[in-house]
């Protein structure tokens, strides 16, 4: 448990299922070093346990950790397209392979309804991600994405879809190499089939696609520690809507701490602060990918982005993602940016309260205005619109204005990893400047 007046129990992203043969476990919070991780991993598993699946694929192995004999950079070259396996891995005989086209509002709905009942849940099952049909097509229809890469598994007899896993293309800098990747997201199997082992052939699988459009690379999270993390980071919340939070269990009142105190504590002016403070718009997406490019340079790990990536991923799109910039009014130059997404979660069990409207940050770049006075007008602008709390992750460097804004801890981390790629030495979080929805 953290401390007063912070999260009970954060929301773990993503999925933990990406292994059937895990064991669940969370990184003490006060180290984030490969090692200490890979230590405190094998010294929690209990006798047999083995990552059976992840250690038969080209992804750092624990055994590694620490050899300097091994290159960094991909672990096993590239195959001939000819010899990439041209047909589907085997389901078991009642399920068959289906594509997904996000573009049918009959096949959204039935992905949204998928991930909206099976989707994460936290630890003591109060809340679990309930991304909209929106935010789905605006996340897996990105500029220049592959159908075949939304991936849904049917039971044959009554057609529904029981599962489902996705890629989208990206270009990622890794060390200053921009490299083609697939992001690899919303692995999702039925609560009701868990034992089916379903998970390990459907990662197999999209594999198997992406590797016929010549990406040999993938990128993608977990809030289980698998191997191996380039990084791992924690989720730190920012209360905004402190008497709901607390009425539904994700908030606790602290110690001498009454809720019109506790109110009080949280409140926000009623207006944003910065001169030249705006929502972005269409002829700002120029100006921001160049202030975007030039930031995420600084980093170890980071998307490439483009004109077309950041009008798609960055342009606000409502219930989807808000972005707002700082204008000069002197010269009208863009000197920062800073933007957040909308992902709700389901209360589960909860009578008077059914969703729980959650902003996470997305890219932030601050270079005339202090960051926290920045985050502090997003803060503000969330607000107004309705969300209950502000989640950030202590990637890039959003570690500098945390505490002083007032956000807590989490319980949970999200571990980053790369598929086919080794990095000699995990990153610190601030080194990551990658948001993976």
């Amino acid at each position: 448990m953290g401390d007063s007046n912070v999260p009970s129990e954060s929301l773990k992203k993503k999925s933990d299922l990406i292994d059937g043969d895990s064991t669940i476990f969370m990184a003490n919070n006060s180290s984030t070093s490969l090692e200490t991780i890979v230590q405190s991993f094998q010294d929690s598993m209990s006798l047999g346990k083995k990552h059976k699946f992840w250690e038969t694929q080209p992804v750092g192995q624990y055994k590694d950790v620490g050899d300097p004999s091994l290159p960094e950079g991909p672990i096993k070259p590239p195959t001939p397209l000819s010899k990439v396996k041209q047909e589907p891995y085997n389901l078991p005989n009642a399920y068959e392979w289906t594509t997904c086209d996000m573009d049918s509002e009959e096949t959204c709905d039935e992905v949204y309804v998928l991930l909206k009942n099976n989707y994460v849940e936290d630890d003591e099952n109060m809340f679990r991600f309930n991304y909209s049909k929106k935010f789905l097509s605006w996340a897996l229809r990105v500029p220049g994405y592959y159908r075949s890469w939304h991936i849904g598994v049917r039971a044959k007899t009554s057609k529904k879809l029981v599962a489902f896993i996705s890629g989208v293309p990206a270009r990622i800098t890794v060390s200053k190499d921009v490299m083609k990747m697939a992001e690899i997201n919303f692995l999702c199997v039925h609560k009701k089939l868990r034992s089916k082992r379903l998970a390990p052939v459907m990662i197999k699988e999209i594999t198997r696609r992406v590797h016929l459009e010549n990406i040999w690379q993938a990128a993608y999270t977990a809030g289980i520690v698998l191997p191996t993390p380039i990084t791992s980071c924690q989720y730190w919340h920012r209360s905004l809507n402190p008497k709901k939070l607390i009425d539904v269990g994700f908030s606790r009142l602290g110690a001498r701490m009454t809720m019109s105190r506790t109110i009080k504590l949280y409140k926000l002016p009623n207006s944003t602060v910065t001169p030249g403070f705006r929502k972005m718009e269409l002829r700002d997406v120029p100006a921001v990918t160049r202030l975007l490019r030039n930031y995420l340079n600084q980093f170890v790990v980071a998307p490439d982005f483009d004109e077309n990536d950041v009008e798609h991923w960055l342009l606000p799109n409502e219930n989807v993602v808000d972005s707002f910039l700082v204008e000069s009014p002197k010269t009208h130059e863009v000197t920062d940016f800073c933007s957040f997404y909308t992902l709700p979660s389901s209360i589960l069990g909860n009578q008077n309260h059914s969703i729980l409207k959650v902003a996470y940050s997305y890219y932030n770049v601050s270079t005339k205005t202090p960051l926290a006075r920045l985050m502090n007008d997003v803060l503000i602008m969330a607000k107004q619109k309705d969300f209950d709390v502000f989640n950030a992750l202590d990637v890039m460097h959003n570690e500098n204005f945390l505490k002083e804004l007032k956000f807590g801890p989490g319980d949970g981390q999200l571990h980053y990893y790369l598929y086919n790629y080794r990095i000699h030495n995990a990153l610190k979080p601030s080194e990551l400047g990658l948001v993976l929805l």
